[in-house]
């Protein structure tokens, strides 16, 4: 029965942007939910071509002062193409995330259909038990499927059911855009597709299985043929050799069979059970209400792509909101579980095999808005695949620090890969020599400890961040700013923008960049924070203080705005989608309204004239921003920018377009929104600081905060009704509502009303 945190549709996907996604962190499938055919494009987490190459350029050691003296020369042009030829990785890429294939099930209903006969279609995805589902009328006939990846069983169920006067017939075969090496009969009722990916790459398979209580299975050739059913099972997963000891195909193959077997022996009834308790051991955690049962059955009425459209001329749809929140978890929890590879660009869910921007890991802004919602959605555990990928990235960027840089300590660029590759990717001016990301991540070590107070975890995350400072203790070079000299990087870019030096000249690399600075703030001084927590005092430590004190500042220019560069530069693109330099805004709190109030008014400035600009044509982009006016306290701008979100930036599967697609949007959005109901840091928890009128009442349940505690929070006519915390330490809080500031004394897990 279909439920407001139900999306469902009124006529078949027409293409991927309209299909709709499911998973279990590592296997993921698009359903189609066509009416003569099923189409589904499936995806496994370890399935990127070809194996772990050493990409670090040799000539880097050598020729980084030379680019540095150009840099501070002011010969950029000069210093950039040298950047190209030292810098770059060798080879320029690294490795890419592939689709695994394609599963077609073809329904034969012995004559041409004339879909003007078909009736009461409806195809959705329920995600509260995380379920998708198609059923429609044909011939007397009530035809119904329903698909679930089940983590527990870790494979693919799907129940093919025929209600009336005909029979199910039906053709499965898996394809793989004739990129494979074998497809044929695994056993009387089984078909597998497999191959390698490339030299030195992984070898997959694929297989499906099917189960008829009634009716007959044959294999012929390469497709399962079913006929004379009432209703056909489907069990299909696949694996790679990523995860296996036995690197042999055969291995390969029987480990998929034993997986597919073990399920078969269990009811459907069983599968789906255990599937939808284990999903909402992580769904339910938190709710979000943002309208009443009545408005939202109202609003579920109406088929998703028709609400989206509905915004867009103008109407409010709270419901659809709320509904978006959900949807973000859902796919968080569908992508990224204990034991899988983290989030890519997106997801879990790509359909090339050549996918835009190869559908790896961005690190200079796409990943880590991957996670910002895991810790206040209280998933920080989907947060673990990012943490167990930093780990295999630590020895490689031990050795890029080295190799090209003559430095300690661990280091990586702006992307990553399954192999936790660290090298410079790509040979763009703009993005490619950052070497700010493995710092990057390695402050998502402290946001999880503050927000789940585990200290086995910072113990074992420790020493990666203390090879982070390592390496900017020995890579920071010494400049002098209007007669003060500070630690600076050099080469240094502001991700992905572009500066216009006062001869004309347009660049991308200078020296300090704000967001260098400020990413270098928070990892010093977390790093010096955990050392505290640790126990650990020694001359590291010191030199870590040392050097955090050395950082240029945030600053603002003549123009009221944070300033980008280390020079008051101008812009080439006044509306970039980075907006890096306020990076200080969020995701970290060094900039904030009631603690720095002339940079908070200084960041507004900035925000207002990336928007002049054109700034936010991205979906993640607009997150971002979200985000940022949540800081500010800003709920109208916040509110606007989600609904400019829907209109802009939103496929009619509500995943977030870029465009392409993108999943950060996603995750980025409903990070702001958690941001607009509470925020929190070291000093203080703000109730409602980005109230938007139109959230007139509602209320969060189970929403985390810094400090290990959780909350519940009511409003009514836009004002704080009720609140309680629960604390999983004994500790004293501060928590600030419009204004006022109260200390609350709180005891281990017991729930505590807030007043004010």
């Amino acid at each position: 029965m279909r439920s407001s945190s139900t999306m469902w549709y009124d006529a078949p996907a027409k293409d991927w942007n309209e299909a709709l996604p499911i998973g279990n962190g590592r296997i993921g499938a698009m359903i189609f939910g066509g009416i003569e055919a099923e189409h589904i494009q499936v995806n496994e987490d370890t399935v990127w071509y070809g194996g772990p190459m050493d990409r670090n350029n040799p000539s880097a050691k050598e020729k980084l002062p030379v680019i540095r003296q150009l840099i501070m020369s002011g010969k950029i042009h000069e210093a950039e193409r040298l950047c190209k030829q030292a810098l770059g990785g060798t080879p320029q890429g690294m490795r890419i995330y592939q689709t695994l294939g394609d599963i077609d099930i073809s329904y034969d209903f012995g004559k041409d259909i004339n879909k003007e006969e078909v009736t009461d279609y409806e195809r959705g995805l329920d995600i509260g038990n995380a379920v998708a589902y198609v059923h429609f009328e044909y011939d007397e006939t009530v035809y119904s499927r329903e698909i679930f990846m089940s983590a527990p069983d870790d494979i693919c169920v799907m129940h093919f059911k025929a209600e009336g006067r005909n029979k199910l017939k039906l053709e499965i075969m898996q394809t793989r855009h004739h990129i494979y090496e074998y497809s044929r009969k695994a056993s009387d009722d089984s078909i597998v597709l497999g191959g390698n990916l490339g030299r030195d790459g992984l070898d997959y398979a694929m297989m499906c299985k099917i189960y008829v209580p009634d009716g007959k299975v044959e294999v012929i050739g390469e497709n399962i043929s079913v006929s004379e059913a009432s209703h056909v099972y489907m069990y299909w997963s696949a694996l790679t050799t990523y995860r296996i000891e036995d690197k042999t195909q055969a291995a390969l193959e029987k480990a998929l069979s034993t997986l597919l077997e073990k399920a078969s022996r269990k009811s459907y009834e069983e599968l789906k059970k255990t599937h939808i308790e284990d999903y909402k051991s992580y769904y339910d955690r938190i709710k979000l209400t943002l309208c009443d049962e009545k408005e939202q059955a109202k609003r579920s009425a109406v088929p998703v792509d028709v609400r989206l459209k509905n915004i867009a001329d103008g109407q409010d749809d709270l419901a659809l909101e709320q509904l978006y929140f959900d949807f973000g978890r859902y796919l968080l929890i569908s992508c990224s579980r204990p034991g899988t590879l983290p989030a890519t660009l997106q997801g879990l869910w790509n359909r090339d095999i050549e996918a835009p921007w190869d559908s790896k890991y961005t690190i200079n802004i796409n990943t880590e808005m991957n996670y910002w919602c895991a810790e206040p959605c209280g998933l920080g555990d989907c947060h673990m695949p990012l943490f167990d990928l930093m780990e295999k990235m630590l020895p490689n960027g031990q050795k890029t620090a080295e190799v090209m840089y003559g430095c300690r300590g661990f280091v990586a660029h702006h992307n990553t890969d399954i192999w936790g590759d660290t090298a410079p990717q790509d040979l763009w001016i703009p993005g490619s020599f950052w070497v700010m990301g493995g710092a990057w991540l390695c402050t998502h070590i402290w946001m999880h400890y503050e927000y789940t107070g585990d200290k086995a975890f910072l113990e074992r995350m420790f020493p990666m961040m203390r090879e982070a400072c390592l390496f900017f203790l020995d890579f920071l070079i010494e400049y002098e700013i209007d007669g003060t000299t500070y630690l600076c990087t050099c080469p240094s870019v502001s991700p992905e923008n572009t500066f216009i030096l006062p001869n004309g000249e347009q660049g991308a690399n200078s020296i300090g960049v704000t967001m260098d600075n400020q990413i270098l703030r928070d990892l010093f001084t977390q790093c010096n924070a955990a050392a505290e927590i640790l126990g650990v005092s020694d001359e590291l430590d010191d030199k870590i203080k040392q050097a955090c004190a050395r950082l240029i500042p945030t600053r603002i220019g003549s123009d009221g705005r944070i300033l980008e560069w280390c020079r008051e530069y101008e812009e080439k693109e006044p509306g970039h989608r980075h907006i890096s330099h306020l990076y200080g805004l969020h995701p970290s709190s060094q900039i904030t309204k009631d603690g720095t109030p002339e940079l908070a008014k200084a960041a507004e400035l900035t925000l207002q004239k990336r928007l002049e600009g054109g700034g936010g044509h991205t979906g993640w982009s607009r997150a971002w921003i979200m985000n940022h006016y949540a800081k500010l306290w800003d709920g109208e701008c916040a509110h606007e920018n989600l609904r400019q979100l829907f209109i802009r930036s939103t496929l009619p599967n509500l995943f977030d377009n870029h465009p392409p697609f993108q999943i950060d949007g996603n995750f980025g959005s409903i990070a702001a929104m958690t941001e607009m109901l509470v925020q929190s840091d070291q000093r203080r928890i703000v109730l409602l600081p980005a109230l938007p009128r139109k959230w007139t009442e509602g209320s969060v349940e189970g929403i985390r905060v810094r400090g290990n505690a959780k909350m519940d929070i009511k409003w009514k006519n836009s004002e704080l009704e009720s609140a309680r915390i629960c604390s999983g330490d004994d500790c004293t809080r501060r928590i600030m509502y419009n204004g006022q500031i109260k200390e609350f004394t709180l005891e281990k897990g017991v729930w505590k009303e807030i007043v004010f």
